[in-house]
């Protein structure tokens, strides 16, 4: 699934994964520039809560935003996919400088979202220059592909990682999140090893990467981002092993980017 189209000479919005456990009191970073993307006083900002079985998820970003300067913000309590197709939800994104998806179970969110109005709504949305921000689940669902679960360790194995379908924001990053903390390191490269056309990106904790409209993005955060470019890919064993086994990757090239940092998809190039 490609990202929606665009219209000529407007600018597609930023794309922005958080890794999870986003700073949200002492040092919130990345929260503020989100907001200040958004327009900071000016902005509204639609937050959906939908990976959250938890009542107060929405609410709570609703208040933090606002404690962090931003303008309207409206929490949408999409929990069924009748939820998806209302028109009073429908017309609250229509006005949205950004939205916001919260943590939680990423299949939730894609059993409730995938396919419906509201997907396509935000899809439409970021094409057009609105700034599509989500943390933990909603980092995950960004994607063109989706990982769901998988083990942890370092070894990438034939069975290492469930996908599903995500939203297609992008189709050049394939996204992992809490990377460092969960030892995610063999799902995202068994994820890779089935097909090595998109760039893995592994998020830590309290870190984003803000992705601008020409698939380039910068690291913001106290983390880092886990950049695994199979561009040069020599061999891959995924095609023939066992169930279980591990899996030979040759020619990975793989750079760890701390905050500043940036990398660019269409070159393949990092830098600080």
């Amino acid at each position: 699934m490609s990202p929606s189209p665009g219209t000529d000479g407007v600018a597609r919005g930023y794309v922005i994964p958080i890794g999870g456990a986003e700073e949200k009191l002492s040092n919130p970073t990345i929260l503020e520039k989100f907001i200040k993307l958004c327009g900071g006083s000016d902005s509204r900002i639609i937050v959906i809560p939908t990976a959250s079985r938890l009542e107060d998820t929405g609410s709570r970003y609703v208040d933090l935003f606002h404690q962090l300067g931003a303008g309207e913000v409206v929490s949408i309590a999409i929990e069924t996919r009748k939820d998806s197709k209302r028109e009073d939800y429908l017309k609250e994104l229509e006005s949205a400088d950004g939205v916001f998806i919260t943590g939680g179970n990423q299949l939730r969110l894609s059993t409730i979202l995938g396919g419906t109005p509201v997907a396509q709504a935000i899809r439409y949305l970021n094409a057009h220059g609105t700034h599509i921000a989500g943390t933990s689940a909603g980092a995950a669902i960004i994607p063109e592909h989706m990982i769901v679960g998988g083990g942890g360790g370092s070894t990438p194995t034939e069975d290492g990682v469930t996908l599903a379908p995500g939203l297609g924001l992008t189709n050049s990053f394939i996204i992992d999140q809490h990377f460092r903390q969960r030892d995610r390191l063999g799902r995202l490269l068994s994820a890779l090893s089935y097909n090595p056309f998109v760039t893995g990106i592994g998020l830590d904790e309290d870190t984003a990467a803000f992705i601008d409209a020409e698939g380039i993005f910068e690291v913001v955060g106290s983390g880092a981002i886990t950049v695994v470019d199979p561009g040069r890919l020599e061999y891959s064993s995924m095609g023939h092993v066992k169930s279980g086994d591990p899996v030979t990757l040759i020619g990975l090239q793989m750079h760890i980017l701390a905050e500043g940092s940036r990398f660019d998809s269409r070159t393949r190039i990092a830098s600080t």
